[in-house]
C-alpha cells in the first residue's frame, strides 16, 4: 500500500512540470519580443535625431517631367480628321482627333501659321490606311509617329522614320552618308477621339 500514495504524488509533479515548460516558453517569448521592440526603438531614435554615423533617408527628389524647361507643355489642338480609308473590300472611314504636344509656345504659333500644310500632309497619311492597320495598337504608335514627322515637315524639318520595315533601309542610308539627327519640336502625338467604321 504504500506505492498507492507515491503513485498517486507522481501525477501532479508530470502536470507540474509541464507548467513549469509553459511558463518558461511564456517567459522567453516576452523577453524576445521586448527585446526586438526596444532594439527597433533604439535603433529608430538615432536616425530620427539625424546623428553622426546613423542613416537619414531622405525621400528621393520627384523627376522633373519636363527637364528641358520650366513652363508647362503647350497643346495644338487640330480639328477633327474625317477621312476615307484604303480598304478595297468595303468602304470605311475615319474620324480622328489629333492634338500636338510642343516644349515651347512659340512653335505653337509657328505650328498656326503652317496649319493648312500640317493638315494636308495628315491627311494624306491617313488616307493611306486600313481599318486593320490603325485598330491595333502598334498601328496607332506607327500613325503617331508619322503625323509628328508630317506636321514638322512643312516648317523644313525633315524627322527620320523608324519603322522595323524600314530599319534596313536606315542602316543603308546611315552607311552612306551620316547627318545629325534632328529633334522634334514637336515631343508627343496624342489622340482625343479616334472612330474607325
Amino acid at each position: 500500500m504504500a506505492n498507492a500514495p507515491a503513485a498517486e504524488a507522481a501525477p501532479p509533479k508530470a502536470g507540474g512540470s509541464k507548467k513549469l515548460i509553459i511558463i518558461l516558453a511564456a517567459v522567453l517569448v516576452l523577453v524576445l519580443v521586448g527585446g526586438g521592440a526596444a532594439f527597433m526603438l533604439l535603433k529608430k531614435k538615432p536616425a530620427e535625431e539625424g546623428e553622426e554615423g546613423a542613416e537619414v533617408h531622405e525621400p528621393a527628389p520627384k523627376p522633373k517631367a519636363h527637364a528641358k524647361n520650366d513652363h508647362p507643355p503647350t497643346f495644338v489642338p487640330l480639328d477633327p480628321f474625317t477621312v476615307n480609308l484604303a480598304d478595297k473590300d468595303v468602304d470605311r472611314f475615319a474620324q480622328i482627333g489629333v492634338t500636338l504636344q510642343v516644349e515651347d509656345p512659340k512653335f505653337a504659333d509657328q505650328i498656326k501659321a503652317y496649319m493648312p500644310a500640317i493638315r494636308s500632309n495628315i491627311l494624306m497619311v491617313l488616307s493611306h490606311k486600313t481599318a486593320s492597320e490603325l485598330l491595333t495598337r502598334e498601328g496607332k504608335e506607327k500613325l503617331s509617329r508619322e503625323v509628328m514627322r508630317e506636321s514638322v515637315r512643312p516648317m523644313g524639318i525633315e524627322l527620320d522614320d523608324e519603322d522595323e520595315e524600314d530599319a534596313d533601309a536606315a542602316k543603308k542610308k546611315k552607311k552612306k552618308k551620316k547627318k545629325a539627327q534632328v529633334e522634334s519640336p514637336v515631343t508627343q502625338v496624342l489622340f482625343s477621339n479616334f472612330i474607325v467604321q
